[in-house]
């Protein structure tokens, strides 16, 4: 690569101007194409510029799939070399061996263009540091690079496309956008309540949109009581968000089409100790129940924020939208205008009570837009401002090798992992580390990640033809959170697909995957030795077999089975922890795995 020509070194001159503003905007199309396609996951897109001419380009398709510098760079080819790229986020993944940044070098990518800094502090100036090492000319939007109106606005871009995780990295809560449909004089239903259908077929088409965007959708109790929704994105496939329903009495109707679970997820969030039988009643129908000590929408984002979710949907009404405006956890509007007149002094608006007195008190929205939806008007603008990446002395760091990787500053006790972008990501079975382990057949296959061959497990030896089919789109995705959805949709759908001896050996299924992993890739085995004296945890709000649940009370299967592999990898005695009163103690034995061929029985 050519001399360092950094921002922070001084030397050099930074380049801008309406060609690199293009590219940059070309970058964030690639970010946005994967929007709803596999959520929730920060928007990564790299395009490779040879003179005036594209000649590679990527999107992160989502969690854990491969990075977009790295498709990019496979598609430039012999190109790449002497090029620039255009990233519209600061690369960032828990790879152990920096896959995003290593493909640009080896690439021989010249020049690159960062459209911001990661807003994760775990990844913030570890890339851009890495690339200046290399001898990359880096530059960084805001940071020298961004004079000039087209410049401005192709970063601007970049902080909208990842606007989520800026909430996220700033206030520790999913970004809330607030979603209602009313009348040209303000009303979201007649006086009766009637509310079908304020706005147009269009517009509830962009809906649907937004929701496969979304982590999460939130209603309150009187719209399951009033509208009956489904709250989907009523397409086949895909993304479907999470439906929350908030109701601290729990007078909810026994038949809702929110209780069919069979496709897509429903989590009621009560009061504690409301309505015991019919939180009974709602378990029976594979609803998730959580319990709060008080309900607000605060602590259902506080909550929302530790299942990682990104990015939540408020299709509420006034009653519950004014509480979470106050509550000062709402960010972002999406208000439909429709050209209709109802009247109605007692008819419902989109949000209650404020306790305003004067219009000098009303909440002002910024960066608003207007765009039409077929007769209606969408007015989008944001209640709090997106915030900026804030930058500190430790932002840059000086050195990303594997060794670097393990190293972990003021390890803490107990260790929480989740989301592949987390500080402890790489613990995660989502995380993008290819191995390879046998078939059903015996002949040893890639897979590309522990998720997928764990998925794939399930109808391991089913001769049914739609299991043997769902293992190969398992085995075809390109990342593991759309490889789970596909094994967890069809094992809900057709259980009687599932092997049957499945409870009795999904243990040692992650436990084979678990150390096809770690003894692949020296770096992430250096990184679980480094966790040695803590435990660890798998903090999924939502799983109480692999993970810890909400309060800690899950099994943590997952952290227990990572914890006795440390200890294999360092030659001592498997681990003997407590997790929450839990033994994070097991025993292998046997000799054939999952699809038969070295199964061993683990006993926890």
């Amino acid at each position: 690569m050519a001399g360092v020509v950094g921002l922070g070194g001084g030397v050099g001159v930074v380049r801008g101007g309406m060609e690199d503003a293009g590219h940059m905007m070309k970058a964030v199309e690639w970010a946005e194409r994967s929007s709803g396609a596999t959520a929730p996951h920060p928007k990564a897109g790299c395009v490779i510029v040879r003179g005036r001419r594209i000649v590679g380009g990527g999107g992160l398709y989502g969690e854990g799939a491969r990075s977009a510098e790295l498709q990019a760079v496979e598609e430039a080819g012999e190109h790449a070399r002497g090029a620039t790229a255009f990233l519209n986020l600061e690369p960032g993944d828990c790879d152990g061996d920096d896959a995003a940044v290593a493909a640009l070098v080896r690439g021989g990518v010249e020049r690159v263009v960062i459209g911001m800094r990661h807003p994760l502090p775990h990844f913030r100036g570890k890339a851009i540091a890495a690339l200046r090492r290399a001898g990359a000319r880096v530059e960084v939007g805001g940071e020298g690079f961004g004079d000039g109106g087209a410049i401005a606005a192709a970063l601007k871009a970049c902080e909208f496309a990842n606007a989520p995780l800026l909430y996220r990295a700033r206030h520790n809560l999913p970004m809330s956008t607030l979603k209602y449909a009313m009348t040209l004089d303000g009303k979201i239903a007649a006086s009766s309540g009637h509310a079908a259908w304020v706005s147009s077929a269009v517009s509830r088409e962009r809906v649907f949109r937004t929701r496969a965007e979304s982590d999460a959708v939130i209603v309150g109790g009187n719209t399951v009581r009033s509208d009956n929704p489904s709250l989907t994105t009523r397409q086949e496939g895909g993304h479907q968000p999470d439906r929350i329903v908030m109701s601290r009495a729990l007078d909810l109707p026994r038949e809702a089409n929110l209780w069919d679970v069979s496709k897509v997820h429903t989590i009621v969030m009560t009061q504690k100790g409301a309505n015991q039988e019919f939180q009974k009643y709602l378990a029976s129908r594979g609803v998730e129940v959580v319990e709060f000590d008080f309900l607000s929408p605060r602590a259902v984002m506080e909550h929302c924020y530790l299942r990682g979710y990104l990015s939540v949907l408020w299709e509420c009404g006034g009653t519950l939208s004014a509480p979470a405006i106050q509550g000062s956890v709402i960010h972002k509007v999406l208000a439909f205008i429709a050209p209709k007149i109802v009247g109605g002094l007692k008819a419902p608006t989109p949000v209650g009570e404020l306790g305003m007195v004067q219009m000098t008190q009303a909440l002002k929205l910024s960066d608003v837009t207007f765009e039409q939806t077929g007769p209606d008007m969408l007015v989008t603008g944001y209640l709090q401002p997106i915030p900026g990446v804030s930058l500190s002395g430790n932002d840059e760091l000086t050195s990303t090798s594997g060794a670097d990787f393990a190293e972990v500053a003021s390890k803490p006790s107990v260790i929480r992992f989740n989301k592949p972008w987390d500080r402890y990501g790489a613990l995660s079975n989502r995380s993008y580390h290819p191995i390879t382990l046998p078939d059903c057949d015996g002949k040893s296959v890639v897979w590309s990640s522990v998720e997928h061959y764990y998925q794939a497990s399930k109808f391991a030896g089913v001769n049914d033809p739609l299991a043997v089919q769902c293992k190969a789109e398992i085995q075809a995705t390109e990342c593991p959170e759309e490889a789970a959805r596909l094994g967890e949709a069809l094992s809900r759908q057709r259980p009687d697909l599932v092997r049957k001896d499945w409870d009795i050996v999904k243990l040692q299924v992650i436990r084979t995957a678990l150390e096809a992993k770690f003894l692949a890739y020296p770096a992430l085995k250096s990184f679980l030795l480094s966790t040695e004296g803590s435990v660890l945890v798998e903090s999924s709000q939502n799983d109480s077999f692999w993970g810890a649940s909400k309060n800690g009370v899950g099994l943590n299967h997952l952290g227990r089975l990572l914890m006795d592999l440390r200890a294999e990898l360092r030659g001592g005695p498997f681990t003997d922890g407590l997790v929450n009163g839990h033994s994070t103690k097991s025993s292998v034995n046997g000799s054939k795995d999952f699809f038969g061929i070295h199964r061993q029985q683990v006993a926890s």
